[in-house]
């Protein structure tokens, strides 16, 4: 569907939503339980309620249909730094994380002077929960989630753990709360297992943030064999991820019961994202129609499947057709809780609840994927700039500069470069780029 598809989906949505309540901002007496479901490296059309047929998401699909999809929202390429943006609602490039991801042996993180979303959070009154992974610092605790707002964090500090030893590299990445801790299951069941916890111990008066940030669905791919039954008509890894998702949706499912369960569903707000594009697209994630994958500035490794849901305040069946990226969630919780001031750094992320809740315009007319010293992308309105750098040949030649242009609203998926077609708006867009380029801090990680 295209985007005027979208823009008649949103407007049917929202004329049968005409007597729901207005989606105004709560009071302090109504903040919600703030549920955020981070996936790892999911395809974009690898849910149903993005379009997917392959792989059966009935609770992921029933919570989109309960709230909003967001059709147009972007992470960073890569799962640290989008993990950033979340944190801070700043580009990950102003805390020098914007080249690869932090790896056990890293001696840094993201930077102690972020006020972090928990932190701010937690200011405004509410408990702080995170159960999954971390992956912003391990060198010292001080990085660590705990030291970093939550007050509860049960999980890990890595990616590409085994998920029934959960070992990373022969060691063990399985805490609570700083402590290691060695037991027996599958970590998305485990996972789910301490949401259902925290929510049943919450007071029902006290607001709750809680944010699971699954290490599913990212490799190395395992899930219990019962997940895979359904899919043995799919090959080799494309059937033990589709087991992946399914164990996944399953899981939401469970914190989602817990939440009717516990009698706060009317006021939870629900947020379901994607940390970046699926990986390895075509043989073992879907993308869609997108471009590439993880790891690329193409629409594939950066256009992420996402949804939000608040019975009465989102519009049940809504679809919103504008561009928000994940930094955008920081001020926009913020917000919604009645936290104020105390930034002591600005932020990139805009306020989007009148976006989200009521499908106005989006308040943002950019958004800078990325600038590392190899290249990055803009986006200004429907135009996208891609800047990158190949690999200087062994002949002593300046390295090769590739510059291409897209329009977005015609070409979403990114098959024609327009650069020589269009010189004045590659300038347009060139000029602005090096503006916030300049902005950028050095990349923490020197080795890439």
């Amino acid at each position: 569907m295209g985007a005027t598809g979208f823009r008649i989906a949103l407007a049917c949505a929202w004329m049968g939503a005409a007597t729901a309540p207005a989606a105004d901002r709560p009071g302090t007496d109504a903040r919600p339980t703030i549920v955020f479901f981070l996936a790892d490296d999911l395809g974009r059309r690898d849910v149903g309620f993005m379009g997917g047929r392959e792989i059966k998401t009935p609770h992921l699909d029933k919570l989109a249909a309960a709230g909003v999809r967001l059709d147009q929202f972007y992470a960073q390429p890569l799962c640290s730094p989008t993990r950033c943006a979340l944190m801070t609602g700043r580009y990950p490039m102003r805390c020098g994380l914007q080249v690869g991801v932090i790896r056990p042996e890293a001696t840094y993180g993201l930077p102690l002077e972020e006020r972090t979303l928990p932190q701010a959070l937690r200011e405004a009154g509410y408990t702080t929960a995170m159960v999954g992974k971390w992956h912003l610092g391990s060198f010292d605790k001080a990085y660590w989630p705990n030291a970093r707002g939550f007050d509860h964090w049960y999980g890990h500090l890595f990616g590409a753990l085994d998920y029934f030893t959960h070992l990373r590299d022969g060691k063990l990445d399985w805490y609570r709360n700083g402590a290691p801790l060695a037991e027996p299951g599958y970590t998305t069941h485990l996972l789910a297992d301490e949401a259902v916890r925290i929510l049943r111990a919450q007071p029902k008066e006290k607001p709750l943030f809680l944010y699971v940030a699954f290490n599913a669905v990212h490799a190395p791919r395992q899930v219990p064999p019962r997940y895979e039954e359904p899919y043995g008509h799919l090959e080799g890894e494309r059937r033990t991820y589709a087991g992946m998702v399914a164990a996944m949706d399953e899981a939401v499912g469970r914190i989602v019961a817990a939440i009717d369960e516990t009698g706060r569903r009317e006021n939870t707000l629900f947020i379901f994202a994607s940390d970046n594009g699926g990986p390895d697209p075509g043989r073992v994630t879907d993308n869609g129609a997108l471009r590439a994958g993880k790891g690329t500035l193409y629409e594939g490794g950066v256009r992420v499947c996402a949804c939000a849901a608040w019975a009465g305040r989102i519009p049940a069946g809504s679809i919103v057709d504008e561009p928000l990226h994940m930094v955008d969630w920081y001020p926009t919780l913020l917000g919604i809780a009645g936290a104020g001031g105390g930034r002591p750094l600005a932020i990139d992320g805009r306020d989007a609840w009148a976006t989200i809740a009521e499908g106005k315009p989006s308040p943002r007319s950019e958004i800078l994927f990325n600038t590392t010293p190899r290249g990055g992308a803009l986006r200004l309105g429907d135009w996208k700039l891609v800047l990158s750098t190949a690999s200087a040949p062994r002949k002593k030649k300046a390295p090769e500069a590739l510059v291409e242009l897209f329009n977005l609203r015609d070409d979403p998926g990114e098959r024609e470069n327009l650069a020589a077609k269009f010189p004045e708006k590659v300038k347009e867009l060139r000029e602005r780029y090096d503006a916030l380029a300049r902005e950028a801090a050095a990349p923490r990680n020197a080795a890439e």
